[in-house]
């Protein structure tokens, strides 16, 4: 039996073209084109491999979060409630930060800007941040019920406190904001933890750390 073709390109190395393309310039901002020439194939290669430009999306949303954004999957697995929120704000920071990525959020400025027409990507995006943030509220309606938090805590407004807070600072470091101003941010949300307050920032000791600020690492535009 003859073996079929093999692909043009290679798939993990073109989702990722295509994750830096739709992270920089939104969904409704990267064209066919510009697709094509990152990946160096045609259209038509383009599509048997993925699909048509919102199936490609999708699977480049789904890279995004398993990897530049894993660190909110990493942040619920902290052993204190208090623990996901510093990792989780300390993640987003990282993340922003990070001079090798684009700027923002792609999950935020995917699109912001999108036409009527592309109202499915705009419903896609809304319903990976209401998955992402449904993960925290499970997490912290545990804590919940395991005494973790005081009893005048609500842990679902609590879930949509943090989260509010990190795509925030996702808008806010792509409007400009340095490490300094989203470290601030997250210290300032920390203090209103409920229970008596700690340090906001401090190095925990399990290993992990809050928003800290380091030196030297501002970047441009972010």
């Amino acid at each position: 039996m003859a073996r079929g073709r093999p692909r043009e390109f290679d798939t993990e190395q073109a989702l990722d073209s295509a994750l830096a393309l739709f992270w920089r310039n939104g969904y409704e901002g990267t064209s066919l084109a510009a697709l094509t020439d990152a990946v160096g194939v045609t259209p038509t290669s383009l599509y048997a491999a993925f699909g048509n430009k919102e199936a490609l999306f999708k699977r480049v949303v789904d890279r995004y979060i398993q990897g530049p954004a894993n660190y909110l999957l990493r942040a619920v697995a902290e052993p204190t409630a208090r623990g996901v929120a510093e990792a989780a704000l300390a993640g987003a920071i990282g993340m922003v930060m990070n001079p090798k990525h684009p700027d923002g959020c792609l999950l935020v400025h995917g699109a912001l800007a999108a036409h009527p027409d592309l109202a499915p990507i705009r419903e896609e995006l809304s319903r990976r941040r209401a998955g992402a943030e449904a993960a925290v509220r499970q997490r912290f309606r545990r804590a919940a019920e395991d005494g973790e938090l005081p009893g005048t805590a609500d842990a679902d407004r609590l879930a949509g406190f943090l989260m509010t807070v990190i795509w925030g600072m996702s808008v806010q470091a792509a409007g400009g904001a340095g490490r300094a101003d989203l470290e601030r941010a997250a210290e300032t949300a920390l203090s209103a933890w409920p229970g008596v307050p700690a340090r906001a920032g401090r190095r925990r000791r399990t290993g992990g750390s809050g928003p800290r600020r380091s030196a030297g690492s501002k970047r441009r535009g972010v």
